[in-house]
C-alpha cells in the first residue's frame, strides 16, 4: 500500500460508488491505473466489501443505544455471541479488553423496545452485568 492507494481508499470510503474516472480526476492518476489498484486491493482483502449508509430514523429505528456486558466466566462467550448474532436489533457486538467483555450497538423504534432487548441480554446465560447508554446524537460515522 502507498500513498495513491490510500488516496484511492479515501475516494470509496466518501462514497463507494465513486466511478475510477472521478477518483482518477481527484487523484490525478490514469483510470486503468485506478482500476488495476481497486482489484489489487480486493483480490488481497484489504476491501472486503462496499455498503451502504442508512438513515436509521428514517426506517423506524428511532431510539440507539450503547450496551457495556460482562460475563461470569468465558465459555458462555459462545451462547452470548450466538444469542446475539441472532438479534437484528443489535448492529454490532465488539469483544473488549477492560472492566467488560463486549460492547454493542442496539438500534430499535422506542424506548420500550430498548427496555425489552436490555431484559433480553440480561437474562442471557453467564450475563453477569451491562452498563447501557442512550444515543443522544451521532456526530461522526
Amino acid at each position: 500500500m502507498d500513498n495513491m492507494d490510500y488516496r484511492i481508499l479515501e475516494c470509496l470510503k466518501s462514497n463507494a460508488r465513486s466511478k475510477a474516472s472521478a477518483i482518477s480526476k481527484e487523484i490525478h492518476l490514469s483510470v486503468s491505473a485506478v482500476l488495476e489498484r481497486i482489484r489489487k486491493m480486493e483480490v488481497n482483502g484489504t476491501i472486503k466489501n462496499y455498503t451502504i449508509v442508512l438513515d436509521e430514523t428514517k426506517l423506524g429505528n428511532d431510539t440507539s443505544a450503547l450496551m457495556e456486558v460482562s460475563l461470569d466466566h468465558p465459555k458462555f462467550n459462545e451462547s452470548f455471541t450466538k444469542a446475539i448474532k441472532d438479534n437484528n436489533n443489535i448492529v454490532f457486538c465488539y469483544y473488549l479488553t477492560g472492566d467488560f467483555d463486549f460492547m454493542l450497538k442496539i438500534l430499535c423504534k422506542s424506548a420500550e423496545d430498548l427496555e425489552k432487548i436490555h431484559r433480553e441480554i440480561k437474562s442471557l446465560e453467564g450475563v453477569s452485568r451491562t452498563k447501557t447508554y442512550y444515543i443522544l446524537e451521532d456526530v461522526k460515522r
